[in-house]
């Protein structure tokens, strides 16, 4: 959530200005945008981190709830309205913030609608043995795999081709129109796969295991699946935009090996004194996204651009627009830090 709300400050287009190019600076820039169409950055796993750890994040809250009586039907009512709040959300900040030249359809292409969906997904088999979860997400992956193969309409021979394969040709039978950029709205469906596997992550962590065990079987789950989602990139190419195979096999690996890091430092080392910003950031995650991406970061960027311009004038506009952005991202740091010390919590 730290990444996504740092891109409205335009920090990550000002590490990839043309006075950059050929420097260290830039080429960490390019890891704050998406690829073209082939290939992994970042950038492109962001939203599933954000996913994932929802996924997680429900295994302890929902346990939580049914230790205190509800019954699964009752909370199929609450995740059911909780989607519904998240697809909202979604619409409406489009229609605030609408993108340049973006169609009324294109909000299905940003991560709330896929959340609302993925966690509604995740709530329908929460009480299915892992075994079970697991199966479904290998399915959703195969489901995806064989609709590009056999559904694409330029046909067998070039699935995963920009504009042409079976999520493009989807969105024209639907909206009427394509994504200029080659992102498509079925990705919402293969997407649920990365709630599933917060929720079976979660519960391991849950779980009486060790330790010690615990971090091993993230790392070694981690591991397993980068070296086979980088594998199948071989037959079927790591595209983000499209959410194949290989792209959600590889994003889970990074997502278990982040996750087995957080979990190290914070759960076996006990060094938790510098995780307090992101804590207060993650504890109001759908709060500061909305907060920032409905202009709640222009006006923080408001206030500080004349303090920015008067303090680092003298050594140019660069500098200027980068003091700019991160005095933005302090303010919405130490506004997720006041309400997590007053105990305020948003929830959708």
């Amino acid at each position: 959530m730290l990444l996504l709300i740092t891109e409205v400050t335009g920090l990550y287009d000002l590490m990839i200005s043309d006075s950059l190019k050929g420097t260290i600076l830039y080429a960490i820039g390019l890891q704050f945008h998406h690829s073209a169409w082939k290939g992994l950055r970042l950038w492109d796993m962001g939203q599933a981190f954000f996913m994932f750890i929802s996924g997680a994040a429900m295994a302890f809250s929902w346990a939580k709830r049914f230790e205190h009586g509800t019954t699964w039907l009752q909370g199929l009512t609450h995740a059911t309205k909780r989607a519904i709040i998240l697809f909202f959300l979604g619409w409406a900040l489009y229609v605030i913030y609408p993108p340049e030249g973006a169609p009324g359809w294109a909000f299905l292409l940003d991560i709330l609608p896929a959340l609302a969906f993925g966690v509604l997904v995740a709530y329908l088999v929460i009480k299915w043995p892992a075994r079970w979860q697991i199966a479904l997400s290998i399915g959703l992956i195969l489901l995806t795999e064989l609709l590009y193969r056999l559904l694409s309409p330029a046909g067998l021979k070039q699935p995963f081709v920009i504009g042409q394969n079976f999520g493009a040709w989807l969105d024209q039978k639907l909206w009427g129109g394509l994504s200029p950029d080659g992102w498509v709205t079925f990705n919402i469906v293969p997407s649920a796969a990365f709630v599933i596997w917060g929720l079976i992550t979660g519960n391991m962590l849950r779980s009486n295991m060790t330790a010690a065990k615990k971090l091993r079987i993230l790392l070694t789950c981690g591991f397993l699946s980068i070296i086979l989602g980088l594998s199948l990139g071989f037959l079927t190419p790591i595209i983000r935009k499209i959410t194949t195979s290989s792209f959600m096999l590889t994003s889970l690996g990074f997502c278990l090996l982040f996750l087995a890091l957080s979990y190290f430092i914070i759960d076996i080392l006990k060094l938790r004194r510098w995780a307090l910003i992101p804590l207060a950031v993650g504890m109001n995650p759908l709060f500061i996204f909305i907060f920032a991406r409905s202009g709640g970061a222009d006006w923080f960027m408001g206030i500080v651009r004349p303090f920015a311009g008067a303090f680092l004038g003298w050594a140019g506009q660069g500098w200027v627009q980068a003091g700019n952005g991160l005095g933005c991202l302090s303010l919405m740091c130490l506004l997720c830090l006041f309400l997590f010390k007053e105990k305020i919590f948003f929830k959708a």
